[in-house]
């Protein structure tokens, strides 16, 4: 299978870092892609929203109508997923976002399991997106460490032990699994796995595991003509695009 691999922030060394990581961890064909605007690393609402437009920008062009490159999956490689509702509206094969896919894959493991990641400003926000998903904190616990996700991905070895410090607190407060999530953070599970009594999971690793069993989008979408956007994203909002 051919997937797009969609890095929502803007450091294309993060979608580096991404791509190797994925063609590590399945069979699949991976092209990954990076936005072309927005914050160089999402950690506030606004960059989450102005990462939501670039993404479905993106994916108007890319995948498109007839979807011209083939792709079988797209995975919005961003914790937090910047768009995923939007764009399985908008796109006849299956979206899949890091956090969407983490959250019932660590569940399956244990009935209450932590998600942990970089920068405080994304706890409310986690918060509010698994309670969107019928989970509260008493199934999904969020806890973050200071550091960002970026700072985390340049200087690994030093975050390693507040990520530990940080899990430990939620194993101890009943999580049954951790998952570590962000882009920044991927590859550090295995790292931080001997440190823990319970199972650690790799968001990437979560959702490449969950795309060959992911529906493509049902919703439909209303034709909604607009102005000042990308000629692919217009198009796409005016003209829905076929499935098959």
């Amino acid at each position: 299978m051919k997937l797009l691999l969609l890095n929502g922030n803007t450091d294309a060394a993060i979608t580096g870092k991404l791509a190797a990581a994925a063609r590590a961890m399945c069979p699949h064909e991976i092209v990954p892609v990076t936005a072309r605007f927005g914050a160089r690393y999402i950690a506030t609402r606004a960059a989450s929203a102005i990462a939501a437009h670039a993404v479905l920008d993106i994916l108007a062009e890319r995948v498109g109508a007839t979807n011209p490159e083939g792709f079988g999956a797209v995975v919005i490689a961003c914790f937090g997923d910047p768009g995923l509702e939007a764009a399985r509206e908008m796109l006849p094969i299956p979206v899949l976002g890091l956090a969407d896919a983490s959250i019932p894959a660590a569940l399956r493991i244990a009935p209450r399991v932590a998600l942990l990641t970089g920068g405080t400003a994304w706890v409310p926000m986690l918060e509010e997106f698994a309670l969107l998903r019928g989970h509260g904190p008493e199934t999904v616990r969020v806890a973050a460490v200071t550091p960002t996700g970026d700072m985390i991905a340049r200087e690994p070895d030093r975050a390693l032990g507040l990520l530990a410090e940080a899990a430990e607190e939620q194993v101890a407060a009943g999580a049954g699994a951790v998952v570590l999530g962000g882009a920044g953070l991927v590859g550090l599970a295995e790292r931080l796995q001997p440190k823990l009594s319970v199972p650690v999971l790799d968001c990437l690793r979560a959702t490449l595991e969950a795309v060959e069993s992911t529906p493509p989008g049902t919703a439909p979408m209303q034709p909604a003509p607009s102005v000042g956007l990308g000629a692919a994203l217009e198009q796409a909002l005016v003209s829905p695009i076929p499935a098959g």
